[in-house]
């Protein structure tokens, strides 16, 4: 069963547990600093969401596997959480990234970093307004 998957490796060309080159996406200069804008996009958008009590972060790497990015929103209290993806070189349209959704993840980014809150506070406040 081992054999059939894509981490097994081909003998005497990948190692077990590693990816091919050919599945490594390598972007361009160019592509990459479309993927650090649309990520420092879903930041800032993230930021225009919530409180200036919640710390928003975002992340591109590229650690041999292909390049990542990744947002986290660490609220006041509870939990962080994170949205990130692997693009590939089909997410591209010459080198620009072809998202188009960086509004829904600050919007859902926002939402969860502020359920996390009232998971942790709970029901027992005073409204101090109504």
């Amino acid at each position: 069963m081992n054999g059939n998957t894509p981490y097994a490796g081909v003998p005497g060309k990948t190692q077990a547990g590693k990816r091919a080159n050919a599945d490594v996406p390598d972007l361009s200069p160019e592509q990459k600093q479309s993927l650090r804008d649309s990520i420092t996009d879903i930041a800032t958008r993230t930021r225009e969401f919530l409180p200036d009590e919640y710390v928003v972060g975002s992340k591109v790497a590229d650690d041999g596997n292909g390049p990542q990015a990744q947002v986290s929103v660490q609220p006041p209290v509870g939990h962080p959480v994170s949205a990130g993806f692997k693009p590939s070189i089909d997410d591209f349209d010459g080198d620009n990234l072809e998202t188009h959704e960086e509004a829904e993840v600050a919007r859902g980014l926002a939402a969860s970093a502020a359920m996390q809150v009232k998971q942790m506070m709970g029901d027992n406040i005073t409204p101090t307004a109504r």
